[in-house]
């Protein structure tokens, strides 16, 4: 079921307007995208949780203004550098004809069974968390699976590795290629410089054969 967000229209503009709703427990925001660009004002407190669910991030939202909805997807919002309150949000309208470009979460699966961690000691480390997708609305994934039940030590999963969803194609540029490192299972650092240190200690040096040690020197009485 779509994530429903309850906003109004915001009449007044600027700085001072902007402090004042803020200060009444609202958050100043914008729609843009096909047609009019729309100033709105939304609850706080609802907002606030609703930015905690990862479905709200990637997913097709469905704006409520004034008992006129519409598909939406959140773009940006802006946190108060040391609060705990949003600042300003930024919506885009959703065409259902046009592609769209968004990032969506990975969700991994079978670490605790992989080879590398199971039987090989390594760690999984996670390279990228979320991946740069182009689709349709009606195909947006809420999430996106990587299975790392078969990887070895040392091996990686990579984005050409996961199995996209129909109607979903990645958005392949900057970090997010074909051949880009999703996650890779490793000997934990930690345990490799212990190993290393091991190795370089020097041995202890074994008594000459055929000799005893020198008996321990004896304190002179005075």
């Amino acid at each position: 079921m779509p994530i429903e967000i309850n906003v109004t229209t915001r009449k007044a503009q600027g700085t001072g307007a902007s402090r004042r709703l803020r200060n009444s427990g609202r958050v100043p925001g914008i729609v843009y995208g096909s047609g009019d660009v729309v100033m709105i004002e939304l609850d706080h407190n609802d907002l606030y949780h609703k930015l905690r669910s990862e479905a709200f991030h990637a997913s097709v939202l469905t704006l409520n203004l004034e008992g006129n909805k519409e598909s939406v997807l959140l773009r940006d919002f802006v946190m108060h550098p040391f609060r705990q309150q949003v600042q300003h949000i930024d919506f885009q309208r959703v065409d259902a004809k046009k592609k769209m470009h968004i990032k969506v979460p990975l969700h991994f699966l079978n670490a605790e069974i992989a080879p590398g961690v199971k039987t090989g000691g390594g760690k999984i480390s996670h390279v990228i968390n979320e991946l740069d997708i182009i689709c349709l609305p009606k195909d947006l994934p809420a999430f996106i699976e990587v299975d790392l039940g078969k990887l070895e030590l040392g091996h990686s999963v990579h984005v050409a590795d996961l199995k996209l969803p129909k109607g979903v194609e990645t958005a392949a540029h900057g970090t997010h290629t074909a051949e880009a490192v999703v996650a890779t299972v490793q000997v934990p650092r930690g345990a490799v410089e212990a190993e290393a240190a091991v190795e370089a200690a020097p041995a202890p040096a074994a008594a000459p054969a055929g000799k005893a040690a020198a008996p321990a020197a004896k304190e002179t009485k005075k």
